[in-house]
């Protein structure tokens, strides 16, 4: 069984190159099939969750050409149903925007439901009253949204809850319904407004992605185009939060400094230093960290893709600080590994109180989710001594390269597949 090995303190020093967004890449290639010429897409993230997509593309007929490892050509005129039930599909959350996507151009799906992280409920109600507001017949059967159209016409949706699914979701669907719809109470995360900027470059009419209010004028049609998805804000903001964890130096490069000023903040206000360019911010972390509260909130708001790792580092802040979860109900799991190197949190309801220590020691840890694994990474890349990782395939699932991105900047990780590898690296490690 594949896990990460690390020798921890070493401060992380250098530069790294940030990937594709996989959130905006999910929903960009399943919007590909909504043309029926060729949609070329850059800075695709090589990652198990995209190449999920990809199969899912080929098992409906769809053409699927891997031009190099970040870009794929997609041309949706020969897909052949609307069913799509392949086992790979249950297992990422992505899977509901080829719902959108189908119902949208054949005004009929059949979508497995979507897995992901356990990291909490993540509902479809908003997705089915969305797809329902444009005419839709939409009923969950044998473990699948099964959703069915004569037409589907605009309308005036009001999401109960921001959430950035469903707003993708009916923006796929809706894209080519007769006459206007309304999204209100919309998702702004960066991924939201690129997956609109792509369908706009395919033909599509939607304006006010990025506020509360998105309007859609249907179109007849989309065609096809040449597009390249924006870089990752979490894997960003995890390279950031790694270089103040291990009181390093590092350049982030191939970002949008504005994504991330939610992060950037709390940076500064635990005390590293921030320095912003064009496309790259330096964090450069020298002084004890200071104590700060947290609340997870849709963007602009702290991305609950980063609260892991925020606590992290909060955990060797001088003081108690405190986390708040107001997205996800199950996102503390990881708190139980995190006391495996001595941290000191005590998890009240969606609550995390955090009294820091002085440092990290190495143990044998698993990845309960994706985020929570990559910031098991960062506390073992801290911590005196080794630590071991398993259950990294959840990792896998969303940041391509890690352990050969942390290698670059001076870090002591590998990936053994059982003892004796283990023990070859701890020997290696020691030595140098």
């Amino acid at each position: 069984m594949n896990q990460y090995v690390i020798k921890g303190g070493t401060p992380l020093v250098g530069e790294v190159e940030i990937g594709g967004a996989k959130n905006a890449a999910l929903g960009i290639l399943a919007g590909a099939l909504l043309a029926n010429e060729t949609v070329e897409i850059e800075n695709v993230p090589d990652l198990r969750d995209t190449n999920v997509m990809l199969d899912a593309l080929r098992s409906i007929g769809a053409y699927v050409e891997k031009v190099d490892r970040h870009t794929v050509k997609v041309n949706g005129s020969t897909i052949s149903t609307t069913l799509l039930d392949i086992d790979s599909i249950k297992k990422i959350r992505g899977s509901y925007y080829f719902a959108g996507a189908l119902l949208g151009k054949y005004k009929n799906a059949e979508v497995a439901l979507p897995g992901g992280c356990n990291i909490g409920s993540r509902p479809v109600d908003q997705h089915i009253k969305g797809f329902r507001a444009l005419g839709a017949k939409v009923d969950i059967e044998h473990g699948c949204i099964v959703a069915d159209a004569e037409k589907l016409k605009g309308s005036h949706i009001y999401l109960d809850v921001v959430s950035v699914g469903a707003t993708i979701n009916v923006m796929l669907a809706s894209v080519m319904a007769e006459g206007q719809t309304y999204i209100e109470n919309a998702a702004k995360e960066p991924h939201v407004v690129d997956v609109a900027n792509f369908l706009n470059s395919m033909g599509a009419s939607i304006k006010g992605a990025g506020t509360d209010v998105i309007r859609i004028r249907g179109v007849e049609k989309l065609h096809g185009c040449h597009y390249s998805i924006i870089p990752d804000q979490i894997e960003a903001g995890t390279f950031m939060l790694a270089a103040a964890v291990t009181k390093g130096d590092v350049l982030v490069k191939n970002i949008i400094p504005k994504h991330l000023e939610s992060i950037t903040s709390k940076l500064l206000e635990i005390g590293c230093e921030v320095e912003e360019s064009d496309d790259a911010i330096r964090v450069v972390s020298s002084k004890p960290f200071r104590t700060t509260q947290v609340k997870t909130l849709p963007y602009p708001g702290f991305p609950t893709d980063m609260q892991p790792q925020i606590v992290v580092a909060l955990g060797l802040a001088e003081g108690t600080s405190i986390v708040t979860e107001s997205i996800f109900e199950n996102r503390f799991k990881y708190v139980d590994e995190l006391t495996r190197l001595g941290a000191n949190i005590k998890v009240e309801g969606n609550t995390a109180v955090i009294e820091g220590v002085s440092r990290y020691t190495g143990a044998n840890l698993t990845a309960p989710d994706l985020r929570a694994g990559a910031a098991l990474v960062v506390a073992g890349l801290a911590a005196n001594g080794f630590t071991s990782i398993d259950d990294i395939h959840y990792v896998e699932r969303g940041y391509e390269d890690f352990p050969e991105k942390l290698r670059s900047l001076g870090a002591d990780i590998e990936i053994v597949t059982d003892d004796k590898e283990l023990q070859e690296f701890k020997l290696k490690a020691m030595n140098r």
